[in-house]
């Protein structure tokens, strides 16, 4: 052997080894899945997306031939989660439940880069769409939406409203609320839904937003009123609560969605694999009767459909921001 023939080879040979560790290998999307399936959740057990998560990962477990883990990661806004999906093997293995609030506030509102972006993930399928609900204590001196407003312009900066959080969806909403309605109104952040529903049910404040679940059973008991909900159409669950466009209101629209997301150099095969198996657990009946329950809707987007919606969202979330002055902290 001369050489040049060693060199040629111990190039190639050198070449070979820097795509092995320069690129992820593909994986084989025929086998897929042929080991245990890791779904994070960006929150604590108990929301609804967690709730979500928990509804899909039987059902696609089942349909895949492999078990689909929940594993909680919560903070940062949901940084946790997303940053360890953004750095996993884009081999199908490591999945996110997204909340919109994170996917589409949060880079809108963050001071400081939150340790990923939109793009260094790759949208794989839409599972729930849930609206906030607009809710009160049950002894503020209104009954609608539209007494609600004439109550806020009559006592502006009287009524406050709580949110999970600086920066939060529910905060965003109120700013919205005050905009499009021409109100003022005081803020005041919690950290989480739970302690904010906890001073609402008290009275120390007057107004929150946030899906149904955690507030339907105060409803039914009558502690809290709810005066409107802010998607396109009324709640199953809330039947005889009007929509925001309903009450007068009808570019107040704060529906939540959740949805699963992958590392952004996922194979497209891969993700249309998995988004096809997503799509036939949400148009399974029970699939669609407890997302129902949860005062939600199942609602199916392919990949395509999720980036329009987030790039849609993400345009009409920034001019509320803007117009609040709307920071995280």
């Amino acid at each position: 052997m001369n050489f040049s023939t060693t060199k040629r080879r111990t190039l190639m040979t050198l070449g070979a080894l820097a795509l092995a560790t320069g690129a992820h290998a593909q994986p084989n999307v025929a086998s897929y899945p042929n080991r245990t399936v890791t779904m994070l959740v960006p929150t604590a057990a108990g929301g609804t997306t967690d709730i979500s998560a928990r509804m899909l990962a039987t059902p696609l477990g089942a349909a895949l031939g492999q078990t689909v883990v929940v594993d909680n990661r919560g903070g940062a806004n949901g940084g946790i989660a997303a940053a360890a999906v953004k750095r996993a093997e884009p081999d199908g293995y490591t999945l996110l439940m997204q909340y919109s609030g994170y996917h589409v506030i949060t880079p809108l509102v963050s001071k400081q880069a939150p340790g990923w972006k939109p793009e260094d993930l790759t949208a794989v399928a839409n599972v729930i769409s849930a609206p906030q609900i607009v809710v009160i204590r049950a002894d503020l001196p209104v009954k609608t939406m539209a007494e609600l407003v004439a109550y806020a312009k009559a006592n502006p900066g009287k009524l406050n409203y709580a949110s999970s959080g600086n920066g939060s969806l529910q905060h965003a909403t109120g700013a919205m609320l005050e905009q499009q309605a021409g109100i003022r109104m005081t803020h005041v952040p919690y950290k989480g839904t739970g302690p904010a529903l906890q001073d609402l049910l008290g009275g120390q404040v007057d107004i929150t937003f946030g899906t149904a679940p955690p507030f339907i059973p105060h409803i039914q008991s009558g502690k809290l009123r709810v005066l409107a909900t802010t998607g396109k159409t009324r709640l199953a669950s809330l039947p005889e609560v009007p929509t925001t466009a309903e009450a007068g209101l009808p570019k107040l629209d704060a529906t939540s969605w959740f949805g699963v997301y992958a590392p952004a150099a996922t194979p497209k095969a891969l993700v249309d694999k998995l988004s096809a198996e997503i799509a036939k657990v949400v148009a399974s009946p029970a699939f669609q009767q407890k997302a129902q329950e949860q005062g939600a809707t199942a609602d199916y987007l392919n990949p395509r459909q999720m980036d329009a919606k987030v790039k849609q969202e993400s345009a009409a979330w920034q001019e509320v921001v803007k117009a609040a002055h709307i920071e995280a902290d």
